[in-house]
């Protein structure tokens, strides 16, 4: 979309995120460091992203369904892809088609893969996902140390070991030594097979759980994986909103849908060309009085932080803007909604929710512009 048609304009640092995963990678102790890519690469776009990070050395990437795995594939023709999600019945031949491999974290789907490789005559790598706490996907602990008595197991090869933490973002929740524990008893009944623990959080454990490979995935973004300590990544988003419209709203007058915003004196409205249905979340919306210290959105406007008014509405955002000096601020100007104090965990809090959900939902409608080499 031409940035001069657009409501708001989504930039990607390329450059940033292939830094981000080198600064993982060097905080990996030696293992391998993957990239999740799911999610369209946490909203900055597959093909634009597995090339980047391939260039910066990475070689292995995840993603949650087979489509992003075969989009990864073709702008990754050498890269190792699995499909976290599981074997769905039936796709095993769309995995080999697209030399794939399956994250397997049931018996059935262990026996369905394994039965395909004895039919094809061809052991294929696949990887096994054991639950130690989050009970969500996977084999129980007690199934993962029963794994090297099963023969579908020597019908295929068992590439990776894989968990997944519950809070490794919370350093000192005692669930993540349960958790390494639990790994580490069912990898050692499999020796020989490679393993991995750590998300992005988890890299920057005390304890360590590298083992011979990490997956992360939203510090890769330019999310913060040590909440209680300074962010080491480097910003890739920068999202910017057009001002469609500047108007006074007289005191006692209120703004947006339902009147849930409330002038005390007279206040100056910017309205900005971004609503929910550009994925800025309608949790961000600003319910009371002006003046008010409340948790909802803000955007930056010629360089002052300035607080939403209203609620957010499909298309359209209102900003209280009475602060900025009027000709600092015009029609057609674009304000910052993602970027410098606003970083991703910022913007996530004040919707009430996460900057995993800030990126993944950085809608289509934005003219995007990718900083750094691309293809």
């Amino acid at each position: 979309m031409p940035k001069e048609t657009a409501g708001g304009l989504l930039h990607i640092d390329l450059s940033a995120l292939a830094s981000n995963w080198r600064t993982l990678r060097d905080n990996a102790g030696g293992a391998e460091a993957a990239a999740v890519v799911k999610a369209d690469a946490y909203g900055t776009g597959i093909e634009q992203a597995v090339p980047a990070l391939a260039r910066a050395g990475c070689r292995t990437f995840f993603v949650a369904h087979l489509s992003e795995a075969i989009r990864v594939r073709a702008v990754g023709p050498d890269a190792t892809i699995y499909v976290l999600n599981g074997l769905f019945p039936g796709t095993s031949p769309v995995y080999v088609e697209h030399k794939l491999r399956p994250v397997l974290g049931s018996f059935e789907e262990i026996e369905e893969w394994a039965a395909f490789c004895r039919s094809q005559g061809q052991k294929r790598e696949a990887a096994i996902h054991v639950d130690t706490g989050m009970n969500r996907l996977g084999l129980t602990v007690a199934h993962g140390l029963t794994l090297k008595d099963r023969a579908e197991c020597t019908d295929f090869e068992v590439a990776l070991l894989m968990s997944h933490f519950v809070s490794a973002e919370e350093s000192d929740n005692p669930l993540n030594i349960r958790q390494i524990e639990s790994f580490k008893a069912v990898r050692e009944t499999l020796p020989g097979v490679r393993a991995s623990l750590a998300n992005s959080s988890g890299i920057f454990l005390k304890e360590k759980p590298h083992f011979d490979l990490v997956r992360p995935g939203y510090a890769l973004y330019g999310g913060n994986p040590t909440p209680d300590h300074d962010n080491p990544m480097s910003a890739v988003v920068n999202l910017e909103a057009r001002i469609v419209q500047l108007r006074w709203v007289e005191e006692n007058g209120t703004v947006g849908y339902n009147a849930r915003w409330l002038a005390l004196g007279r206040r100056r409205i910017a309205t900005l060309s971004v609503g929910y249905a550009d994925g800025y979340p309608r949790s961000a919306s600003a319910r009371g009085k002006s003046g008010e210290e409340l948790l909802a959105g803000m955007v930056v406007v010629a360089g002052r932080l300035c607080p939403f008014a209203g609620n957010v509405s499909m298309d359209l955002i209102t900003v209280d803007v009475t602060d900025v000096p009027e000709k600092d601020i015009q029609r057609g100007d674009t304000v910052t909604m993602i970027g410098g104090s606003l970083d991703l965990d910022e913007v996530g809090r004040r919707a009430g929710t996460i900057g995993y959900e800030i990126l993944t939902n950085l809608g289509r409608r934005y003219a995007r512009s990718y900083r750094g080499k691309q293809g």
